[in-house]
């Protein structure tokens, strides 16, 4: 059963994936052949070579999350959704997060702060982007690594790597409940791009390499809002406000994650406790189809990723990292680790429970349709050479780098050899959809209905499932 959320009368944002490699020859079906309806005894056997299958790819049930205790849970919530925690108050974490778009934005890049309006209708003035595209936040307790080039992290002994080095000191890491999520909400909030601003406001003013003054300042902030006083000693029990960091807002924020957007009832997820019928045949047939080609190979354990890094040969567009000529160029885990052999143009392997529900797709948001996105990893060079510029957002198709040699040199060699049929394409991509939670499609009840700074909230309504 899905983990239910405990946050009572509280009303609660690329996940985008990387379908690295789904699909081979031997995997294929007929060109354009209908699959037959099955009998009774040939669905038992096809239910019964998918659970054997698998168990052979190491695909587990999603466990339950971590408790969270309620007052932490209602923090958490409150500071996801306040814009007080932006330079110019004027964005939220979850502005780009939106619940009524599965936490996601619906767009292919997101527009940080400066800007008006909401997901696809949101606008800056001077036209600017986030690189990237803004992943879905469901079953983040199950992730490790965060950020799409997986410059969050937390190694076997239990140590911190981030951006931030030193700054992020060991007892702010005490603080921790939720282990590489607890640390990632410290991050959005630095950058000038996302919520901190280039100007007008006392946090603008710090300098980037310092880190703990911004998060003291945010400190400094909430510290003068009473309620929020009160909030962060209820939920931190025996614990002085004075005696807080933004540690304990940015674990919150984990907890409020963790306890909100955990699911795990999906129809897959019922098929793996037993249920041999909680999928429809053509979802059965896909899910062979996934576990017999290469798609499992990257996508597997009980959250359907392997926490690791691929470059799937997607178009590179927008803004960039400043990398390349012109640095609009975004090598990804290059970025991170300096080996360019295996790391540039990689990314991060998303999960894909609830994927139905997270378009647009990839790191830059290549893809809207679920469908065409399964398609790219048939023939993925051609597809990239092949690159549908018309399905950006004017103010994008002008920015699609001519870089495809460059990105196929390191292609994943998972990818070499890919080719499958327009009904094995249909086939998993149904399977996609039976990883769905039906509890994931409408999660405007998660929108409180004020925070204690008192300034707007952005709901999102208008999206994908309302």
């Amino acid at each position: 059963m899905r983990a239910k959320g405990r946050i009572g009368l509280l009303a609660a944002s690329a996940i985008v994936f990387v379908l690295a490699g789904c699909g081979d020859d031997e995997a294929t079906a007929p060109k354009g052949a209908p699959a037959p309806s099955l009998s009774s005894a040939e669905m038992n056997a096809l239910a019964a070579e998918v659970r054997q299958l698998t168990a052979g790819r190491g695909i587990t049930a999603l466990g339950q999350p971590p408790q969270v205790r309620p007052a932490l849970v209602r923090l958490g919530q409150a500071l996801a959704f306040d814009k007080i925690l932006s330079g110019n108050r004027d964005i939220a974490c979850m502005t780009c997060h939106l619940p009524s778009f599965a936490t996601g934005d619906g767009r292919s890049l997101s527009i940080g702060q400066g800007a008006t309006g909401l997901g696809p209708g949101r606008v800056h003035p001077q036209g600017l982007f986030i690189p990237r595209n803004s992943p879905a936040l469901f079953n983040m307790f199950a992730l490790q690594p965060l950020f799409w080039d997986g410059r969050v992290s937390r190694d076997e002994l239990g140590s911190f790597h981030t951006p931030a080095g030193a700054a992020l000191t060991p007892g702010m890491t005490q603080v921790f409940e939720f282990g590489t999520l607890s640390a990632q909400p410290l991050f959005p909030v630095l950058s000038r791009e996302e919520m901190r601003a280039f100007s007008d406001n006392e946090l603008a003013l710090i300098g980037d390499d310092h880190p703990e003054q911004v998060w003291a300042a945010l400190m400094v902030r909430l510290g003068g809002i009473r309620e929020y006083r009160r909030m962060f000693e209820a939920a931190y029990p025996g614990t002085r406000f004075d005696q807080m960091t933004f540690a304990h807002a940015s674990n919150a924020i984990a907890g409020f994650v963790t306890d909100a957007l955990a699911f795990n009832n999906s129809p897959w997820d019922r098929f793996l406790a037993g249920n041999d019928r909680a999928m429809t045949q053509v979802q059965l047939l896909g899910a062979k189809d996934f576990m017999t080609a290469k798609c499992s190979i990257c996508h597997n354990g009980p959250a359907l990723t392997d926490n690791k890094f691929h470059n799937v040969a997607l178009a590179q567009f927008g803004p960039g990292k400043g990398d390349g000529a012109g640095g609009r160029d975004d090598f990804g885990r290059m970025r991170e680790t300096g080996v360019a052999e295996r790391d540039r143009y990689a990314f991060r392997t998303p999960p894909l429970r609830n994927v139905e529900l997270t378009a647009p797709y990839g790191h830059d948001g290549a893809f809207f349709s679920l469908r065409d996105f399964v398609d790219h990893y048939s023939e993925s060079a051609l597809k990239l050479q092949n690159f549908n510029i018309n399905q950006l957002e004017p103010a994008l198709q002008g920015t699609v780098l001519p870089t495809f040699s460059d990105i196929l040199a390191t292609r994943d060699p998972l990818l070499t050899g890919v080719v499958f049929a327009p009904q094995t394409v249909d086939e998993v991509t149904e399977f996609m959809k039976a990883l769905t939670d039906p509890a994931a499609r409408n999660l405007q009840r998660l929108v409180p209905g004020r925070v204690p700074s008192g300034l707007p909230v952005d709901g999102g309504r208008g999206g994908p499932g309302e």
